[in-house]
């Protein structure tokens, strides 16, 4: 039976994954030689070759494909086995990386991470701000927190959103106050932001079906809000992303009108399967769990307290 060189793996692995020497090398941090090395040493201790050469990328044949999906397996069980003994390890602090979308970062975790530290002063939080799906097995991360419809390979998924966020007509505080209970029309005459399909789609439920154009777009809420709070135009904006920066007055919503829209974009807590029932893990996904729907229920008396009064949510 052929025992096969287990240090070689990992570059077998990446090497496949990559389809280039060269960029495998980065990613393991050795030498272009050294990964070569490795590859032409697999290859021999196996009497195949695994990789067909197409100029610069090297790509699986049938022997390799086949080998890959037990290597992936076998990597992944001994990572996560690694990972496991570390969290369980009581001389190692326990400390949650995790990765998370900017807008969800800045509008809504980093406001509440006091109450967190008070609830959990013994689990420390390394957060990472990104708009790329990072791998977490290979990047070190333990969970992150994600846009889009899933599901994601590797990776279990709770769904943090259940329902479409509503979007809403949000506006400066100080200069947008003028735009309070206007006609939807008025707002055509004044600088718009974001997304121009999300725009239209509030125009139609407004009833309008009219040209415009907007002024900038962004590739994460966090910036367009505050875009909106230093004055340079209008935006709609997810409602539980707005809701702080209303209530402390410094963004405005101009119209009760709003509009589900982008709901391919649900929110989700993803996590290796390994460490469902890791305390420290447990504790966060609770902990985000409870402050959401606490969030959502302040949303709802706002609009409940708006609607007894006669106004738009949080005009006052």
């Amino acid at each position: 039976m052929t025992r096969l060189p287990l240090n070689t793996l990992p570059a077998f692995r990446t090497v496949a994954e990559l389809q280039n020497l060269r960029a495998a090398a980065e990613v393991l941090h050795l030498t272009h030689s050294a990964v070569s090395q490795q590859i032409r040493h697999l290859e021999s201790t196996l009497g195949f070759p695994l990789f067909e050469r197409e100029g610069r990328r090297l790509v699986l044949n049938a022997a390799g494909a086949t080998l890959l999906c037990s290597v992936q397996s076998a990597l992944t069980q001994l990572e996560d086995g690694v990972q496991l003994a570390r969290v369980a390890s009581d001389s190692v602090e326990k400390k949650l990386r995790i990765s998370v979308v900017p807008s969800f970062a800045q509008r809504w975790l980093l406001p509440r991470l006091e109450r967190w530290r008070e609830r959990h002063p013994d689990i420390a939080l390394e957060i990472t701000a990104s708009q790329q799906i990072v791998d977490l097995q290979r990047d070190g991360f333990h969970a992150a927190v994600r846009e889009g419809m899933g599901p994601w390979p590797g990776v279990l998924a709770d769904r943090l959103f259940d329902d479409p966020m509503p979007l809403i007509v949000v506006g400066c505080a100080v200069d947008a106050r003028r735009l309070v209970g206007a006609p939807p029309a008025a707002f055509l005459k004044e600088p718009l932001l974001g997304d121009r399909g999300a725009w239209q789609a509030w125009f139609a439920a407004a009833g309008l079906q009219v040209p415009f154009n907007t002024v900038a777009e962004f590739n994460d809420m966090g910036l367009m809000l505050q875009a909106a709070e230093q004055g340079l135009g209008l935006t709609l904006a997810r409602e539980l992303l707005a809701a702080d920066a209303i209530r402390n007055g410094k963004l405005i919503r101009l119209s009760p009108i709003s509009v589900a829209y982008d709901t391919a974009h649900a929110i989700h807590l993803v996590y290796r399967p390994a460490l469902r029932d890791w305390p420290a893990l447990a504790a966060l996904r609770n902990w985000i769990i409870e402050e959401l729907d606490a969030s959502r229920a302040a949303l709802l008396q706002d609009t409940g307290n708006a609607q007894e009064k006669g106004t738009s949510p949080s005009l006052n």
